[in-house]
């Protein structure tokens, strides 16, 4: 099962991106499990995108990034929010995935301690981790072993689904690197 979305995740970021709009993302931490189906991603890629945590190569707060595929990356953004990644393409080349938004289909009461409300939807990386109880503390966790607090799962691709640029960045933000479900959207095309 983790196999195939291991062998997803050895590719080039802007192509496993779009392929994982559809899959969960799931934890059960403090005895409280929640299941999202994942609905909004950003890729990047290392070295070869200025917009990337690794552009400027391996370092304490980066090093999951440079993990296998599947490597949970966690940062906090802003000193307020913390955000889940994960690795991607050949170990070592610090390749990631920003896992931005989701639907939350299981664990809702989770969800409304954790965040303080009730949501189906979950837009945005901070909210999403706090949705999940991701801390920093889960940094460099393998999200394809099933014996993880935080596991990725995989799960069916949506009906269509929209490139654009990522949101937040400043350098390479022309990229269309960000990729959402739309149910009533033209079929993806990926970004170069």
């Amino acid at each position: 099962m983790t196999e195939g979305l291991r062998v997803l995740l050895s590719e080039a970021p802007e192509a496993a991106a779009p392929r994982l709009l559809g899959c969960f993302l799931a934890s059960d931490i403090g005895g409280r499990g929640v299941r999202v189906r994942i609905s909004e991603v950003e890729a990047y890629k290392g070295s070869e995108d200025p917009a990337s945590h690794a552009f400027r190569g391996r370092t304490e707060r980066n090093k999951s990034m440079f993990g296998p595929p599947g490597t949970l990356y966690v940062y906090r953004s802003y000193g307020i929010h913390n955000c889940a990644n994960t690795a991607a393409g050949p170990d070592g080349v610090g390749w990631g995935i920003l896992i931005r938004g989701g639907e939350v289909v299981e664990g809702a009461g989770a969800v409304r301690r954790r965040r303080g409300r009730a949501e189906e939807a979950i837009a945005g990386p901070g909210k999403l981790a706090q949705a999940l109880g991701i801390s920093l503390s889960h940094d460099g966790a393998d999200l394809l072993d099933p014996g993880s607090p935080i596991r990725l799962e995989p799960g069916p691709a949506p009906e269509a689904a929209v490139s654009t640029t990522r949101v937040g960045v400043s350098k390479a933000k022309d990229l269309p690197w960000r990729f959402v479900s739309a149910p009533s959207a033209a079929p993806i095309v990926a970004g170069p």
